[in-house]
């Protein structure tokens, strides 16, 4: 026996337009800031004749980009189920992430690159000296993409998005590639160039961590990848626990983008009519999508025991 999707409790309607009210406010917040930001470090690094700076403008500046993608994912990915993909549009946001992870690899790698090509290359006598806008450029742009960072998190975090929250590690990656150019000037100011490549290099490694974080989370949810086994054994005690629910006999979980699908086999009174034991399994059904808000549909099959 198997439940039907139940229909979605009356505040839905609220709920899906509160989620669509944060993702345009996440991508303007973004690329309104990092539109800003650049032109702010562009005009530093120009004027400060800073090369560092104006590869961070650069670099912010291509972040629209990566926004712009994370707020596509997500909206694709929230299109209710249709005919052609009746199981929903999920994996959108995965596919989102993948491009978001990938775009980070590449900056981590260019950093890093560039960074370890000064330090073999030498002549840092020859390198100009950038002047103190630079400097301050640098330490807004902290300001300013830490901030970005936590607002972005925090509204991840309630939607549940995972094209969100790579974002948000962007905007963090960034910060710290800010922080690299700020250590950069301020050793170049003080007699010490080499500084500002030694810097990249080591971002480049916080980058490339962060990447290959985003990569393996996407990555796991597009595989049909179980849940852990504390999630598991929580559910399996929910549901043991519901009246006249026996046990459990089977429990199969599945990530499917940010959600979850269940395949369980729940044992009753092998000597309750049929009517009573779907119940039992309606019963089951609404309880759990009540309790664990990430799951989007259970499966269920009445097992008949015999006490």
């Amino acid at each position: 026996m198997t439940t039907n999707q139940k229909a979605q409790p009356t505040n839905s309607k609220q709920r899906r337009l509160d989620e669509n009210q944060i993702i345009r406010n996440l991508s303007l917040v973004s690329i309104v800031g990092n539109t800003v930001l650049s032109g702010i470090k562009f005009i530093a690094g120009f004027f400060g004749h800073s090369s560092a700076m104006i590869s961070d403008a650069i670099h912010s500046f291509s972040d629209v980009l990566t926004t712009v993608i994370a707020y596509f994912g997500v909206k694709l990915s929230k299109k209710e189920a249709d005919k052609s993909h009746p199981y929903g549009h999920e994996r959108f946001e995965c596919v989102a992430s993948l491009i978001l992870g990938i775009l980070l690899l590449m900056t981590g790698l260019g950093v890093g690159a560039a960074g370890l090509k000064n330090i073999a290359a030498g002549h840092y006598d020859t390198l100009a000296v950038p002047g103190g806008i630079a400097l301050l450029a640098a330490i807004i742009s902290i300001i300013g993409k830490e901030a970005m960072f936590w607002y972005t998190r925090h509204y991840a975090k309630q939607i549940n998005s995972n094209a969100f929250m790579a974002d948000a590690w962007h905007h963090r990656s960034d910060a710290f590639s800010s922080v690299g150019s700020l250590i950069g000037i301020a050793g170049a100011m003080l007699g010490y160039p080499v500084l500002d490549s030694a810097a990249s290099v080591v971002i480049c490694l916080f980058i490339l961590k962060v990447s290959y974080d985003i990569l393996k989370d996407a990555l796991t949810k597009m595989l049909d990848t179980s849940c852990d086994e504390v999630y598991e054994s929580e559910l399996r005690e929910f549901i043991e626990s519901q009246p006249d629910v026996l046990g459990v006999d089977v429990l199969h979980t599945r990530m499917f983008g940010n959600k979850v699908y269940i395949d369980l086999e729940i044992k009753v009174d092998g000597d309750m009519p049929l009517r009573e034991s779907h119940a039992i399994a309606e019963q089951v059904h609404d309880q759990v999508e009540a309790m664990f808000t990430d799951i989007k549909h259970i499966m269920i099959h009445v097992n008949p025991t015999t006490h």
